[in-house]
């Protein structure tokens, strides 16, 4: 792989990485792409073992950063970034200066390509929804010189166009094995039930093989020790379990300026290799 590809996601809080794209991000990393990381918020709001009082948002925030670093080692992100928004309230934060912060981390680090959650947000997380709205928007303002980045201190950058955008998508088949194995996801927003969506067989763009990578992906999901209250099922797993919900990675290319067609993708950097 030539050494100057480079993949950067873009997550609402520590463990989206491992528990979303672990696969990915170890797969690319072994073989020699330059991967990123920029996680909103330090999941200040989450649980903190099994303690049944939290310690509190600072606490928890610098424990679970912690945590995303460790686990960044595992899944070899060449670097981890916050945006330093809080957990839980990514959703009521200014626009403009969110996108303008995603924007200014990709006209410095210059992805080829950029992956985050689906618009449903998996599984209607009001976090994960707004990261993903928030990233989109950023993907274009990184690329327009009319788009001011006046939310981010920086000096202007130089523009930059992302190759290739992915939201992380999920089958029911996938879906129906990371539950049984882990637990039942759900958000109540409003007093409303939200559940795990699942995306289409047929609207799967691009499925990866990462059968070679669960063991990594393990390694970094126990590196989120805050959490493994709700991950201590997969510890009894047999392998071939394992390999069923880390073995692919499932996506649906958003756009690509690179390639295209109905074609099933194997490769996210297809279409820049050459």
């Amino acid at each position: 792989m030539p050494e100057n590809l480079k993949l950067m996601c873009v997550f609402a809080h520590p463990d989206d990485e491992s528990l979303g794209v672990g696969g990915t991000l170890a797969k690319y990393a072994a073989e020699g792409a330059k991967t990123y990381l920029v996680t909103a918020t330090r999941g200040e709001r989450g649980r903190f073992g099994t303690c049944k009082e939290s310690p509190g948002p600072d606490v928890v925030g610098k424990v679970r950063e912690s945590e995303l670093r460790a686990a960044a080692q595992e899944l070899g992100i060449r670097e981890v970034s916050f945006l330093d928004y809080l957990d839980g309230a990514l959703d009521q934060a200014n626009p403009l200066e969110a996108v303008a912060k995603i924007a200014a981390h990709f006209r410095r680090v210059k992805p080829h390509v950029v992956i985050t959650f689906g618009p449903e947000g998996a599984y209607g997380h009001p976090d994960h929804i707004a990261i993903s709205q928030f990233t989109t928007a950023a993907v274009v303002c990184a690329a327009d010189p009319h788009c001011g980045l006046s939310g981010n201190p920086q000096e202007p950058l130089p523009v930059h166009s992302v190759k290739k955008f992915y939201y992380l998508a999920w089958t029911q088949k996938k879906w129906a094995a990371y539950q049984s194995a882990l637990r039942d996801l759900k958000s109540v927003v409003e007093g409303v039930e939200r559940r795990a969506v699942p995306w289409a067989e047929w609207a799967i763009t691009t499925r990866l093989d990462t059968t070679a990578h669960w063991p990594t992906v393990w390694k970094a999901v126990s590196c989120h020790k805050t959490q493994m209250a709700i991950y201590s099922r997969l510890e009894h797993l047999p392998e071939e379990h394992h390999e069923a919900i880390w073995g692919t990675q499932e996506f649906y290319r958003v756009f690509s300026l690179v390639n295209g067609g109905g074609k099933r993708e194997h490769d996210l950097f297809e279409g820049l290799r050459s």
